[in-house]
Order: C-alpha cells, then structure tokens, then sequence
C-alpha cells in the first residue's frame, strides 16, 4: 500500500509543495507520475517503490550535481590554467622589456660620462687659450710702454708705479658722479 502526499511529506518533513516539486523533477527524468502515483478517491498515492525514490531524492540529486560541480571545477582548472600561462608570457615579456631598459639606461650613463669627460677636456682647452690670449696681451703692453691703453709703467730702477695719466682720469670720474653725497 502507497503513501498520500501529506503522509509523505509529515514522514520527510517537507512541504506538500516540496513533495510535489520532487515528483515533477523525477516525472521530467523517468516519467514517475506514471510508473509510481495512482489515484485513490479524490487523492494521490504513491507506491512504495515511489516513497523510496522520493525519500532518496537528495542523494540522487547530488550524485549527477558532484558530477556537474566536477565537470566545472575541471572547466574552471583549465581556465585558471590558461590564465596561468597568459600571465606567465606577459611577465616574461615585461622582464624582457626591463632588462632593454636597463642596457639602455646603462649606455647612456656611460655617453653622459664620455660627454662630460670631453666637454672638461675642451674646457681645459679654452682655459689654457684664455690664459695664453692674456701672456700675449700682456707681452704686446709690455712692448708698447707708451701706449696710451697700458695701465703701468716702468721707472729708471725697474719698478712698475701706475700711470700719472690713469690717475687723473679715476680722479675726474669720481668728481663726476655727485649721486654719493645723496646717501
């Protein structure tokens, strides 16, 4: 003898809408409302074959679930595999790009040194031009004592005294400019 859908549902502690959504899940798989239910009266019992099937519901539920969640973690492992491998060919090319940027950073160090070490020889150069430029002045003054642009002058012992010329010149100048006494 079968079981009533509230006998059922009091015995699994489920609602009557529970046992029904059971029943139209196994029915769309196997066709259980024709194999296990018929009606007695005004209501519908279930076999004992169906209380079986309705009471192992959850395990039979799970099982092909475990088989789904499998498949997807499966899935799910090759994604993350895939993802994986993209990562890994990314890093290899940025550390790639970092090691390009670094031999370069490297050579232009070392042309800012050849450049620095050049420009210090030319200057050296200009330095010594300049000082040559100024004997060459300086001997052409000495050679000329009465020219009119020489700032010294040698006396009958040797020793150098300043031009009387110059003097008064650095004299006037001073008389010239009245702005001082306004201080």
């Amino acid at each position: 003898m079968g079981k009533t859908i509230r006998q059922l549902s009091e015995e699994l502690k489920l609602s009557k809408q529970g046992i029904n959504q059971r029943i139209n899940s196994i029915n769309s798989i196997n066709g259980f409302r024709s194999k296990h239910t018929y009606k007695v009266k005004n209501h519908l019992e279930i076999d004992n074959q169906g209380v079986k099937m309705l009471a192992n519901f959850d395990k039979q539920k799970r099982q092909p679930n475990r088989q789904a969640e499998n498949d997807k973690d499966k899935n799910i492992d090759q994604i993350l595999l895939k993802q994986l491998d993209v990562k890994d060919q990314q890093i290899s090319k940025l550390q790639k790009s970092l090691d390009q940027q670094q031999q370069l950073q490297l050579a232009t160090l070392a042309e800012n040194r050849q450049l620095k070490n050049h420009i210090q020889e030319l200057s050296g150069l200009l330095e010594s031009s300049n000082s040559t430029q100024k004997r060459q002045v300086t001997k052409k003054n000495d050679n000329f004592p009465n020219n009119d642009n020489s700032s010294h002058i040698k006396d009958k012992n040797g020793v150098v005294g300043t031009d009387e010329k110059q003097k008064k010149i650095h004299k006037n100048k001073t008389n010239k400019s009245w702005w001082h006494f306004w201080k």
